[in-house]
C-alpha cells in the first residue's frame, strides 16, 4: 500500500499511457469497417463503389475524390431517398480525417444500407497516398 501512496503519479502516468495506446484499437472499432485507400480504390474500380463525400460544400469545393458526391453529415438524412439507388452497392464514406463519416456509416446503416465502409484517414490519406483529387 506503500508503493501505491508513494507512486501514485507514476501509476497514473503508466494508466494514461496505456489508455493511449488502446485508444486507435477503440477507435476503429466504431464506425463500421474501414478500408484503407488501396481498398477504396479497388472497390471504387472493381465493384462500382458510391463515394459519399459528408464535408460542408466549400470543403468539398476545394478538393474531393473524382466522382465522389457531397451529402454534409447535416443534410444526410434528409438525403437519403436521393441514395437509395445505391443500397446494393459499397459505400465508401469520408470526410477529412475519418470522424464525422462515423456518424454517417451509422446513419446509413440504420437506413438499409448493409456494404458502408469508413476511408480510414479520410480525404487527408487519400491525397497522402498520392491518389488524384478533384476541384
Amino acid at each position: 500500500m506503500d508503493f501505491v501512496q508513494n507512486n501514485l503519479l507514476l501509476i497514473a502516468v503508466a494508466f494514461v499511457s496505456g489508455a493511449m495506446l488502446i485508444w486507435p484499437l477503440v477507435r476503429r472499432g466504431t464506425g463500421g469497417p474501414w478500408v484503407s485507400t488501396l481498398q477504396a480504390t479497388h472497390m471504387i474500380n472493381r465493384e462500382d463503389a458510391l463515394v459519399l463525400d459528408v464535408r460542408l460544400p466549400a470543403d468539398y469545393a476545394k478538393g474531393h475524390i473524382l466522382g465522389a458526391k457531397n451529402a454534409p453529415l447535416a443534410e444526410l438524412e434528409r438525403r437519403l431517398p436521393e441514395f437509395a439507388k445505391f443500397k446494393a452497392r459499397p459505400v465508401i464514406v469520408l470526410c477529412e480525417s475519418g470522424n464525422r463519416s462515423s456518424n454517417a456509416i451509422g446513419l446509413l446503416r440504420r437506413n438499409g444500407f448493409d456494404k458502408v465502409f469508413n476511408l480510414a484517414g479520410g480525404l487527408a490519406a487519400w491525397q497522402q497516398a498520392g491518389l488524384p483529387v478533384s476541384k
